[in-house]
């Protein structure tokens, strides 16, 4: 866990960008308030269509709000944790792995 005081409000589970850093909040956080955000573990995140393998490199989309396999204008959050099947919304993640 790291300190992060947000300028909004930030919900449980959302998803905070650090620079180059993908961090989760696991419990809410109050604008101006000083906080903390995960940098490391498993989550759970929403997943872009397509199949995801197990310790497959995955990466946080900001634009769509979601994990995926395209390195390309979005940043690096770490590695499957378990395979997400093409039909599957969410995909488990070890964040910050590399």
């Amino acid at each position: 866990m790291i300190d992060y005081t947000p300028t909004s409000p930030v919900a449980t589970g959302a998803v905070v960008v650090l620079n180059d850093l993908v961090c989760v909040a696991p419990r809410p956080i109050a604008a101006t308030t000083l906080g903390a955000v995960a940098v490391e573990g498993v989550w759970t995140f929403p997943k872009a269509s397509g199949a995801i393998g197990q310790g497959a490199l995955v990466y946080w989309d900001a634009t769509n709000s979601n994990i995926t396999t395209t390195a390309s204008g979005n940043k690096r959050a770490g590695k499957a944790a378990v395979a997400a099947g093409t039909n599957d919304t969410t995909v488990r993640v070890l964040i910050n792995i590399g």
